[in-house]
């Protein structure tokens, strides 16, 4: 799901307590949080929460100053720091690891050359914009068209793992942010609540047509009122011209 307010790599707590006494998580969880939080870059969750093409505060008063939508790998762990205008880019990160992040359809992307340099990105969804492959940042929602309901997901038979988007066969994720979420230690447990949860849409869906078929056929042993036509206009009775009979003679 889109990472904006809190971090996917903060210590994952599982609500399975023993039964007597109590207690925290066993050694094999605390084991398995630790290997997640490790297999990330540590920059990455504060570049998943970035919030960037917002005017850069610290150059409001340059006529320079343009969007924020640069990041600096180097310094993300620094307190205050996120996205960058060129100005800041400039000033005091020209030397360090810096990506620079675009925008599609209102959403975050980044270059798949830019950003597989620095961290694995097997299973996300690919695409190509203005001749660039790029992946998205944070999981999109994905709009319905009126009237299809669930039939858009389920024509799909491969998804996104965490949010049900629809992907192509040989992807796992939409987005960097889903795979963080969908490679946890809940992952499983999130998946199974979301597989209940669609086929809870999809039943309900289906319930609804069956009743609006159900209605129309009601409908249909009330034999239609037939349509009024126009009179036709009768037809006079012939008469004879009043001089039709007389002969000229000459």
């Amino acid at each position: 799901m889109a990472i904006d307010h809190e971090s996917p790599f903060k210590e994952l707590r599982l609500k399975n307590r023993r039964i007597m006494g109590g207690g925290g998580p066993e050694p094999e969880e605390e084991a398995a949080s630790a290997a997640y939080r490790d297999q990330w870059p540590r920059w990455l969750q504060p570049l998943l929460s970035a919030r960037f093409f917002a005017h850069c505060t610290t150059h409001s008063d340059s006529h320079r100053s343009g969007e924020c939508n640069m990041f600096c790998l180097d310094c993300s762990a620094a307190a205050g720091t996120g996205a960058l205008c060129s100005l800041c880019l400039a000033r005091d990160h020209h030397d360090h690891h810096t990506i620079q992040i675009r925008r599609s359809s209102y959403h975050d992307v980044i270059r798949v050359s830019d950003i597989q340099r620095f961290m694995d990105i097997a299973g996300v969804q690919t695409y190509v914009i203005n001749s660039a492959r790029v992946v998205f940042l944070n999981e999109r929602p994905q709009q319905q068209k009126p009237g299809c309901g669930g039939k858009a997901a389920s024509a799909s038979a491969n998804l996104c793992e965490v949010c049900a988007r629809s992907l192509l066969d040989n992807f796992r994720f939409c987005s960097l942010g889903c795979k963080v979420i969908g490679c946890s230690p809940d992952a499983a447990k999130a998946r199974n609540w979301l597989l209940r949860a669609t086929a809870a849409a999809s039943d309900g869906n289906a319930s609804s047509s069956s009743a609006l078929r159900n209605a129309d056929r009601k409908q249909s042993f009330t034999p239609p009122t037939p349509p009024s036509m126009p009179a036709k206009r009768r037809k006079g009775i012939p008469h004879r011209a009043p001089f039709g009979s007389l002969i000229v003679e000459y």
